[in-house]
């Protein structure tokens, strides 16, 4: 089991002929995801080519549109390596296809125009579920990768991950490696993103693989303590979190444009206490956090084998 994503998903990439996608649709490719298209509007008609992860030689067509890539192919998730001041239009057309997934992978996207996209989509339906911007996207391992996360950092097992951060989320995948993880989704650090910590975190409550839950927070915002309300109601596995940025100066952007602690709000140690006071385990490092999953996981004797 898994969530959002699996071996069947038939994915496109919008950009697939652009420097970035061209890497990433290879090393996707190479990590067992059925890519079946590309979107380019100035080379429609052309294909790209690429090899399997049997090393076989594959021509992937490339559209002009998403709508013309999921009427040929029938895809159900698309990926954008688009620039930033293409993306929201990028977006837009993925929306206006209907496609189920879109995974955005693109940093620097000025945040009127996500929030513009993402106001468009709740008033299309929200027939397109949105991981990203300013992420890493999606990993199911030993099935699919939508998006860059490392493919050979861990195998399949009952972690469930949602991170802010893609660094941390590779971090964790290999503090945990031993154990592996049904998904692994990178919700990105921008202040307007699609798929929240609460999205992923209901997933997995209801996926029956998923027997332990990792959540990476960082300063900023109010997420993490939303997503604490929400456990601490609806949430019966076990979670454990770690929340990035506790010696963040007050005022100053770090890393992420989402990043930075207002007076009074944001801080790690408000997040740390509302999750705490959730149930969940929050550790100060990264492998602090990773040491209270294996804990869990050791004790009750739900590791993979």
């Amino acid at each position: 089991m898994s969530i959002f994503l699996n071996k069947d998903n038939k994915v496109i990439v919008q950009g697939i002929t652009g420097g970035e996608g061209t890497k990433h649709t290879a090393l996707m490719l190479k990590a067992g995801t059925n890519v079946v298209g590309g979107v380019n509007a100035r080379k429609a008609g052309t294909t790209v080519t690429h090899t399997d992860k049997d090393g076989n030689t594959i021509e992937l067509p490339v559209f002009a549109s998403v709508a013309e890539a999921i009427e040929k192919t029938g895809a159900d998730t698309s990926i954008a390596f688009v620039p930033p001041a293409f993306s929201k239009d990028a977006i837009i057309e993925a929306i206006d296809a209907e496609i189920p997934l879109l995974v955005v992978i693109t940093e620097g996207i000025p945040v009127q125009d996500s929030a513009y996209a993402w106001a468009y989509n709740v008033e299309k339906g929200e027939k397109t579920r949105i991981i990203g911007p300013n992420c890493p996207g999606i990993i199911t391992p030993g099935e699919a990768l939508v998006g860059i996360t490392p493919n050979n950092i861990t195998g399949k097992g009952p972690i469930g991950l949602v991170s802010k951060s893609g660094t941390l989320t590779y971090q964790m995948m290999y503090e945990l490696r031993d154990f592996g993880f049904s998904t692994a989704i990178g919700i990105g650090g921008d202040p307007v993103i699609g798929t929240t910590h609460i999205d992923a975190i209901e997933a997995f409550e209801k996926d029956p693989e998923t027997k332990i839950i990792v959540m990476i927070g960082e300063i900023g915002g109010d997420a993490e303590e939303r997503a604490a309300a929400y456990i601490k109601a609806n949430v019966t596995k076990p979670v454990v979190g770690y929340v990035a940025g506790f010696t963040a100066p007050e005022g100053k952007t770090m890393g992420h444009a989402g990043a930075i602690v207002s007076s009074g709000g944001g801080t790690a140690q408000a997040k740390q206490e509302a999750l705490e006071a959730a149930g969940v385990k929050v550790g100060k490092t990264p492998s602090a956090t990773a040491a209270l999953a294996r804990e869990i996981l050791e004790k009750a004797s739900i590791a993979s084998a």
